[in-house]
């Protein structure tokens, strides 16, 4: 039977259509995925995602069992900083993308995708063995909630007060919300502005009350599953299970900047050294011709050879195209033609480079 998250009766109010999504019964859209998209990009819009694991790393070495843990140099982060990394295996291979927000001097916390928590768990508990460092799975302890879009500041500062206006990208604060100490993180998987709200569980529907009335006058709409993917697409944000895997290496999926040598190594780190010497896949952007969206899976040709394949793929609702992201085994010309397998159809498609979609500044 698949977990339910703080708000599942929120969402069952409001006749959600709901899926079962990595174990979790979430709402995939409230009324229309293409509006509820458009609201994110125009005005705001409102998420669950209290199925992502919030993992707490905290004691005297939790620093340096994270620097081991993963490919982030945690111990060197201010309090008050988050950084998006990864964790992988010892041949390099990719365990999950995840991101790390120092909330203490010795207190770390680590939201992992939904689909690989447990594993990362039980990573960071094995990683963490030789080192002064207590590991807790506190993801059933909250609501996760994420307000994303061009108004979701004013929305969220009716609630917080203005001090959290001056909270930069990718910082996190406490804050005090519905009389609560929480914590508040400008960051998000939109290619939006916004927030992302950690709050005690049992004040998760409260906190969906709340912000819905303070976004009434802005247009806050709630927003599910299938918004967000096509969302994160265009802004050629990766999803573990599509460009990420076990069988990819931080520099198959454009993410070599994560790899730095550390003094003390990490796991994965050798094996990461040799494969930056070594040959690897690239992921692109690429504007489908035609009206049938290419889909995960489908072969990408040139010259009729298979040099490719497609990870994520959609119609985009922003650009009114269909899009699709790549993972290419040569270097792109970007502005070239490749040909997408759809369906038996061989189908032109422009190299582009990513993202599709920058918000405007």
């Amino acid at each position: 039977m698949s977990r339910q998250t703080p708000l599942h009766q929120v969402h069952e109010a409001l006749g959600a259509r709901m899926i079962d999504f990595a174990g979790w019964d979430m709402p995939v859209w409230y009324n229309s995925a293409t509006d509820e998209h458009h609201a994110v990009r125009c005005g705001a819009g409102l998420f669950d995602l209290s199925h992502m694991a919030e993992l707490f790393v905290t004691g005297p070495d939790a620093g340096a069992a994270l620097d081991w843990a993963l490919l982030i140099e945690a111990s060197t982060m201010p309090v008050g900083r988050a950084r998006y990394s990864m964790m992988c295996n010892e041949m390099g291979g990719i365990i999950d993308d995840l991101i790390v927000y120092r909330l203490d001097e010795h207190e770390f916390m680590v939201v992992a995708n939904a689909s690989n928590g447990p594993t990362v768990f039980a990573e960071l508990v094995e990683r963490s063995s030789r080192f002064d460092a207590q590991l807790e799975d506190q993801t059933d302890g909250f609501a996760l909630l994420a307000v994303q879009g061009p108004k979701a500041e004013e929305i969220v500062l009716r609630l917080t007060g203005p001090e959290l206006g001056e909270l930069r990208y990718y910082r996190v604060a406490h804050v005090e919300v519905l009389g609560t100490t929480a914590y508040a993180a400008r960051t998000g998987y939109t290619g939006e502005d916004g927030f992302e709200l950690f709050v005690p569980a049992e004040l998760g529907p409260a906190l969906w009350d709340a912000l819905m009335a303070a976004g009434s006058d802005d247009g806050l709409v709630p927003v599910g599953l299938a918004a967000r993917d096509t969302l994160r697409l265009e802004a050629g944000m990766p999803l573990y299970g599509n460009e990420l895997s076990l069988e990819t290496t931080p520099f198959d999926v454009g993410s070599a900047r994560l790899v730095k040598p550390k003094d003390g190594g990490c796991v994965g780190g050798d094996a990461l050294a040799a494969a930056a010497e070594e040959p690897h896949d690239f992921l692109v952007g690429l504007h489908i011709d035609g009206r049938r969206p290419a889909r995960t899976g489908y072969e990408v040709r040139s010259d009729g050879r298979v040099v490719g394949v497609v990870t994520s793929g959609a119609p985009s609702p922003t650009l009114g195209q269909n899009i699709a992201i790549a993972r290419l085994d040569h270097t792109p010309t970007i502005g070239g033609t490749v040909e997408v397998d759809i369906r038996g159809t061989e189908t032109s498609a422009t190299v582009v480079e990513l993202p599709f979609y920058r918000r405007p500044h």
